[in-house]
């Protein structure tokens, strides 16, 4: 039986999502910044205005951080180099998103400061940071790893089914953080105009279908 033949349809499936997660993903950052700067009065972290500043968060959590880890779990499809060049660009994709990500959070604490607003009292605020330190420490313990020089084959290939389905639950977690955002602001602001809340929803969606590509395109990727 020809196995590579038993896997081409895996492998055109994969193909065509990542397309579609990078279509859906590029299409989510250009609906926010739209969103951010033609209705929100713009993005700036150290503005006097507190609302510039919240805007900050969103910008980064999902252009800074969520985007960036799904790159991240592509970068096996998309990395055409060695293993160990992907392997390298897959670290450092993910730990590019952390540091954007914890400017990203730093903004609402900002936020909730200059406002004087109590911190961590939404659910969205409970699923975002718990995903966040979940995957920072998914990053370490990758990095150690499969990034070690001193690690040895057996441990890398008994931690690999777990570092895989541990990346793939945190990232629909830090979906369901941004979807839930999204739908908290949205809450926040009334949806003052038709116009501001069809967008709000279309760049969830954007978001959504981002995340469902990412995985089917590693899902799928594993059997390719």
């Amino acid at each position: 039986m020809d196995v590579s033949a038993d896997r081409t349809p895996f492998k055109r499936h994969s193909s065509l999502s990542t397309l579609v997660a990078h279509f859906f993903g590029i299409l989510a950052v250009v609906l926010m910044l739209i969103w951010l700067l033609h209705y929100r009065e713009g993005i700036e972290y150290g503005s006097d205005n507190p609302l510039k500043i919240l805007n900050v968060h969103p910008f980064l959590m999902y252009c800074g951080f969520l985007f960036l880890v799904g790159q991240a779990m592509m970068t096996y499809k998309t990395a055409y180099a060695s293993h160990q060049v992907q392997k390298m660009v897959h670290g450092g994709l993910h730990l590019i998103g952390l540091v954007l990500g914890i400017v990203g959070i730093s903004a609402a604490f900002r936020f909730h400061d200059k406002l004087n607003l109590k911190d961590m009292v939404s659910l969205h605020s409970w699923i975002g940071l718990t995903t966040f330190i979940l995957l920072g420490l998914q990053w370490l313990l990758g990095a150690f790893t499969f990034l070690a020089p001193r690690s040895s084959s057996g441990a890398r290939a008994r931690m690999m089914p777990w570092h895989v389905l541990g990346g793939r639950a945190l990232f629909y977690m830090g979906i369901v953080a941004a979807l839930t955002g999204l739908m908290q602001r949205a809450t926040m602001l009334g949806q003052s105009t038709n116009a501001e809340s069809r967008l709000i929803n279309f760049t969830g969606l954007a978001i959504l279908l981002f995340g469902v590509s990412v995985d089917f395109s590693v899902a799928l990727g594993r059997y390719g």
